[in-house]
């Protein structure tokens, strides 16, 4: 995992897992970024292959802390194409849970840290 700024807002990018083990470094993430006065947070997801109950959990909890403090959380994945095989995991699971759509959500970091893109629909 790592974090990075750009363009205004702070991307914390997730390679691998979002599970028991490895989510609570990401709430841990978004929670610092909050800390440090940060309102513009992209979890990048592209790089997740396997998302559990407790990943999902740390999206939802993500979003509503951002929206306590009227910031904002995008969430790339993939839309499709190659790049797509492992961000995909984390789509069919929001939307299989029907929370997906709670979410806005962009196809690549370009989009996500573009102020005038619009989010995929749901």
């Amino acid at each position: 995992m790592t974090r990075a700024e750009r363009d205004g807002w702070v991307v914390v990018t997730v390679t691998g897992e979002m599970d028991l083990v490895s989510s609570p470094a990401v709430r841990q993430q978004v929670h610092d970024a909050v800390a440090d006065g940060r309102r513009s947070v992209v979890l990048d997801l592209t790089e997740v292959r396997f998302c559990d109950s407790s990943g999902v959990g740390v999206l939802i909890g993500a979003r509503r802390l951002m929206r306590s403090c009227a910031g904002r959380l995008r969430i790339v994945l993939p839309a499709g194409g190659p790049a797509a095989d492992e961000g995909a995991h984390v789509n069919r699971v929001l939307a299989a849970l029907g929370v997906r759509r709670l979410f806005e959500v962009y196809p690549d970091l370009a989009a996500a840290t573009d102020d005038s893109a619009q989010p995929l629909s749901a």
